[in-house]
């Protein structure tokens, strides 16, 4: 009698009989008797063969769910364990070996796969695991708080999509609100999160935010929830996350220097102090970091509410056409495919031969001078400085007579003479977008970055960085 013992494990997926695989249906249908949580049961009544016995051991009795199990499977009936989802996660599975394992047990298992929670969940929030992914179990019954701590921060830290189990119960309150503070330590507040209660029974429903704005007291311990990595983002109410860091644009590979870029992005990410940022001043800070290698930028780089996101939305509508610099060096920073690409124009007049001559004239610097032209034929421009802070204080005076009205100011001029003061004399033109270099640091390179931050905001969401380099 004992050669024909058996015991198949099944995963009934997360609940939809739909959802539920063929081989765990025939599983059903062939066995003597069904043991799991009666909960269950409903799930897989209409499977099962006439007289079959299902057999509830009640909640948190997976030991005397296995034993029993093992019993009836010694006396020659075919059993199925079931579990919900898949029985090797978090299921019955492990148990029903290591009890095979404790009682030396001549008996057969045979594991069936089911549906995870998670994947149910993943599939109706759009595609968030997309590339590599860990699960996490909030239940501390059988694993200490400790551990799991360790667990969630790896797994931040690494840019796992993490899905998280068991997230609250009545007891389990504050472990979901803990998760939530680590991951803000490694992920920016941005980052897409998922959850989806009751998935793929009657009363689901799925819900798509931010890390930031994810509320743990909306989910209870019929919830999982799905955070994305640094490539995640939001489309159409869809959570995504690309199948690679580096992922194919228009047909074509990313190319060998943005995949750099975008590495790069990434690594810098990882040693901001802060991750709650703002999207568009994040952008502008990490390319002002890339460019500088500098990570005295997250003090001293200043931008206004929402300052990138007005000045992008202006070009990409068209609004706006024309950037000055200070200097040639700034513009040829510009990325010449994204200004293509736009319909912008870049202008300096440093080297326009009436500035000269308006410098001789009014014992004014060139770079003044340039900016007095400047204006008289772009006065709504966005004006980029990265070296002369006389054009600058040049330009605030121009703003003040009402002779100015940029569309947006990027202030990072460099050196020792006034460079401090003309960052200051801009501050009160509060109606104008305005992205600051405090004190002396600056420089052309910088301006040039921040203008490109501007001008591919677009590829903020998915920190993909480097479309036109």
């Amino acid at each position: 009698m004992m050669e024909n013992c058996r015991i198949i494990v099944a995963g009934l997926g997360p609940g939809d009989v739909m959802d539920m695989t063929p081989a765990v249906r025939h599983a059903l249908e062939i066995s003597d008797a069904v043991v799991g949580y009666k909960y269950y049961f409903r799930f897989v009544e209409p499977c099962l063969k006439p007289g079959a016995k299902c057999i509830d051991t009640g909640m948190k009795r997976e030991r005397d769910r296995a034993r029993q199990a093992f019993e009836l499977a010694e006396q020659g009936q075919t059993v199925c364990v079931i579990s919900s989802g898949d029985s090797g996660i978090y299921g019955m599975a492990p148990l029903i070996y290591e009890m095979k394992r404790e009682r030396n047990s001549a008996v057969e298992i045979t594991v069936l796969p089911g549906i995870s929670a998670f994947q149910k969940a993943a599939s109706l929030l759009g595609a968030p695991i997309g590339h590599d992914f860990c699960v996490i179990s909030l239940s501390d019954l059988m694993t200490s708080w400790e551990t799991i701590e360790k667990r969630i921060k790896a797994a931040a830290m690494a840019d796992f999509v993490t899905a998280v189990y068991n997230p609250r119960s009545v007891e389990r309150y504050w472990q979901l609100f803990r998760l939530k503070e680590l991951f803000l330590q490694e992920r920016s507040a941005s980052t897409p999160v998922g959850y989806v209660r009751q998935a793929g029974r009657e009363d689901e429903c799925v819900t798509v935010t931010t890390l930031g704005e994810f509320d743990p007291e909306q989910v209870d311990m019929f919830t999982v929830v799905l955070i994305g990595n640094s490539q995640s983002y939001n489309w159409n109410g869809h959570f995504i996350t690309p199948r690679g860091y580096y992922r194919e644009q228009t047909g074509e590979s990313v190319g060998i220097g943005q995949g750099i870029m975008i590495e790069s992005f990434r690594t810098i990410m990882g040693l901001l102090e802060r991750k709650d940022y703002q999207l568009g001043h994040l952008w502008a800070l990490l390319h002002a970091i890339h460019t500088t290698a500098d990570f005295e930028m997250e003090k001293i780089l200043l931008s206004d509410a929402d300052a990138v996101e007005t000045l992008h939305e202006k070009f990409s509508s068209g609004q706006t056409k024309v950037i000055v610099t200070d200097v040639t060096m700034a513009a040829s920073g510009i990325r010449k495919g994204a200004l293509q690409r736009m319909g912008i124009e870049v202008k300096c007049y440093l080297s326009d031969p009436r500035v000269a001559e308006m410098a001789a004239q009014k014992g004014i610097t060139r770079t003044q001078a340039g900016i007095r032209l400047a204006v008289s034929e772009h006065p709504d421009a966005l004006f980029a400085f990265g070296n002369a802070p006389t054009a600058l204080m040049e330009l605030c005076e121009l703003i003040r007579k009402g002779h100015a009205n940029p569309c947006g100011v990027i202030a990072a001029p460099v050196g020792f003479v006034h460079v401090r003061e003309s960052k200051h004399m801009l501050k009160p033109f509060t109606q104008i977008p305005k992205i600051i270099v405090e004190g002396r640091k600056g420089g052309s390179n910088l301006a040039a970055t921040l203008v490109n931050s501007i001008l591919t905001f677009d590829d903020a969401q998915q920190l993909r960085p480097g479309r036109d380099v």
